[in-house]
């Protein structure tokens, strides 16, 4: 059996500079929306705001399959209008480096049973963003 058969996953990546320093965070909730686990991530000096959203989604599958979601559902909630509908196939991707990332993430769905992305404003994502921030802000 599943250890959970629904995660709701709410993820944030953050560059400062555009490419700059750059950061993930990951806020993993149940079903019952309590929270489950936090993650962040330090991802180096030289990456774009947009290849920093996208790698929050990998961190997030990779955590969420070491969990014991593999076989479940994930809801992905992202401040990212952009990434969000790249990664539900409404807007094509013209930058090679977030194509290889987009792959990357279609290669992880399928260890799951369904993948869904939906955008949120910014505050409704600020667990994530402060994750990023802290991630950040430590590694000065």
């Amino acid at each position: 059996m599943l250890k959970y058969d629904k995660l709701i996953i709410y993820t944030d990546g953050g560059s400062r500079g555009n490419p700059g320093p750059s950061a993930v965070g990951v806020v993993m909730k149940d079903k019952t929306g309590k929270n489950v686990k936090t993650y962040s991530e330090y991802l180096g000096d030289n990456m774009t705001n947009n290849q920093a959203e996208y790698s929050g989604v990998i961190l997030a599958m990779t955590k969420a399959k070491l969990m014991g979601a593999k076989g479940s559902e994930l809801e992905f909630y992202l401040d990212s209008e952009l990434v969000v509908n790249q990664l539900s196939q409404k807007f094509k991707i013209k930058d090679v480096k977030l194509g290889s990332l987009f792959v990357k993430i279609w290669n992880m769905t399928t260890d799951f049973k369904k993948v869904t992305y939906q955008h949120v404003p910014r505050e409704k994502n600020t667990e994530a963003d402060a994750l990023v921030n802290e991630a950040l802000d430590s590694h000065r």
